[in-house]
């Protein structure tokens, strides 16, 4: 029999023992994208900021382009498909978005027409309504009676920052994940929490068409000859008419009509009511001569608005839409139309950008126009755009006349120098259209400069002085005449600001009472440079 052991065997430990290493995981590869589609992905962002001011994509940022880039390579990103298509003729997304605008546009109609079947309902709905002022800008043919932009951020550029920053590449940044796919490259989905990808979702949601199931069969049981396929998720909610039959081209008029009356479209255009270019040229002409006979403002603004639009909806941006727009511009002018003269302005800014002239000129006069712009800030005493405007300026642009001018007239009242602006007032009557902007503010600046005299002045100063030192012999009949009417325009002008006490006869003469002026002159002159009209200011 074997004695049993005296102790109880256990396990030897193993606490030195390293534990053995979990088997590792191989890193996964990179995915490579052919480099057509990055190629794409690179056109689809300049592509869009080439064209994202044109009016078809008005309403379509940066980040729309982005869902849009993201949601085609996610279609694929899995697939063959991606290392087959033709990525350099596949629509870009901003293409397959006014496409998708176009669906929109089209589901929209046709709910219009099953909801009102009378077929002139339609003509009256203003969304159907198309932008009629045109993009337009040569010669001066009103001068013949005797008288002669720098790049800007657009809205739609800083709206794209304020959304979505600047379109860098996301793949160009440092430090971006490899395991992230070029879809989530694209829309910038590095390090965002859950509920920012829920929220950004239900915010999509809510600005598109519901595209669920139950939404697309009630729309089925309503209107039973449209599909679903017609609603496209990463369709804009904005309905741009205006982008109608974009990939269609533009019409070409057969009117041949000279003389049009304006109505704002609310239909497509037909080409029968639409005049061509040559007819448009001879419609010019014969507007140019009605004006310089009959003076109807009336008539000629109504006709020359028609002639902007049949020059719009058959997207003629030539040296004669130049012509067309300074023609309308000037006469607004004259009649002291501020609003159309900035519809007007702001097109020509554009039009001249463009560079339609012959060896990559302006196409217009574009120095007489700057100027213009120049006089028109000074009269609404707009600092911010005229300090951006005088950023901007080339030194070609400053060594126009017309600007030359413009310049030298906002250094004197900017000095305070009213001297030297009556003296400019007094040589420009005979320099384009500059004389009608001045008449806007000269008598606040005369009454800066009775102000001014007195202070300067004491006790009195005879008014003739005064009427020639304020140029008051630009009003009178006789030009260049210093003769009783002028001085009779500079007493008036006096009394009509409550300076009739101001006033009085000595040594056979009137003088101007300067000592007393003070407090009146003061009150008249802030009265005045508190009101400007700034209707339609650009």
């Amino acid at each position: 029999m074997t004695a049993e052991p005296s102790f109880t065997q256990v396990a030897a430990r193993r606490t030195l023992a390293k534990d053995p290493l979990p088997p590792q995981e191989t890193p996964k590869k990179k995915k490579e994208y052919p480099p057509s589609l990055l190629d794409y992905v690179t056109r689809a962002f300049s592509e869009f900021n080439k064209r994202k001011d044109e009016p078809a994509f008005s309403g379509i940022l940066d980040a729309d382009i982005r869902a849009a880039l993201s949601k085609v390579i996610m279609e694929v990103d899995d697939s063959p498909i991606i290392y087959e298509r033709d990525w350099k003729a596949f629509p870009l997304p901003h293409q397959i978005l006014l496409e998708a605008r176009q669906q929109a546009a089209l589901f929209s109609r046709q709910q219009e027409m099953l909801t009102n079947p009378d077929p002139t309902a339609s003509l009256q709905n203003p969304l159907y309504a198309t932008n009629t002022d045109p993009t337009a800008s040569l010669q001066n043919p009103l001068y013949a009676t005797g008288a002669g932009t720098r790049k800007r951020k657009s809205p739609d550029q800083n709206g794209s920052e304020s959304h979505g920053r600047a379109v860098t590449p996301p793949w160009k940044k440092k430090n971006t994940m490899a395991k992230l796919t070029l879809a989530d490259r694209v829309t910038g989905a590095v390090g965002k929490s859950k509920n920012q990808d829920k929220k950004r979702k239900e915010t999509t949601n809510t600005s598109w068409f519901d595209t669920s199931s139950d939404a697309l069969e009630r729309r089925r049981q309503r209107f039973g000859q449209i599909s679903s396929d017609d609603i496209s998720p990463i369709s804009s909610p904005r309905i741009d008419v205006s982008s109608h039959d974009a990939h269609a081209g533009p019409i070409i008029g057969t009117c041949q009509t000279l003389e049009k009356n304006y109505f704002r479209l609310t239909a497509p255009p037909i080409p029968s009511s639409v005049r061509p270019v040559p007819v448009l040229e001879k419609t010019l002409a014969l507007i140019i001569d009605k004006w310089r006979t009959d003076k109807d403002y009336t008539y000629v603004c109504d006709q020359l608005k028609s002639l902007r639009q049949d020059l719009t909806v058959q997207r003629i941006k030539t040296a004669f839409t130049i012509k067309v727009y300074e023609v309308h511009a000037r006469i607004a002018l004259q009649m002291k139309d501020l609003g159309e003269y900035n519809q007007c302005q702001t097109q020509l800014r554009a039009l001249y950008k463009m560079r339609l002239g012959e060896n990559g000129g302006s196409g217009g006069e574009e120095d007489e126009f700057l100027a213009y712009r120049i006089l028109y800030l000074i009269y609404t005493r707009n600092r911010v755009d005229m300090n951006n405007m005088l950023a901007e300026l080339t030194p070609a642009d400053k060594n126009g006349p017309f600007v030359q001018l413009a310049l030298q007239v906002r250094k004197a009242l900017a000095s305070g120098n009213y001297h030297k602006f009556f003296q400019l007032y007094n040589d420009s009557h005979d320099t384009g259209m500059v004389p009608y902007l001045m008449d806007m503010f000269v008598a606040r600046e005369r009454l800066a400069a009775l102000a001014a005299m007195g202070k300067a002045y004491k006790p009195d100063v005879n008014s003739e002085f005064v009427a020639r030192e304020l140029a008051f012999h630009i009003d009178s009949p006789a030009d260049s005449v210093f003769d009783n009417a002028t001085l009779q325009a500079c007493l008036a002008f006096i009394c009509q600001n409550n300076g009739e006490n101001l006033l009085q006869e000595k040594d056979g003469s009137t003088r101007f009472l300067t000592g007393k002026a003070g407090n009146i002159l003061e009150n008249a002159k802030r009265a005045a440079f508190g009101m400007t009209d700034i209707k339609g200011q650009i």
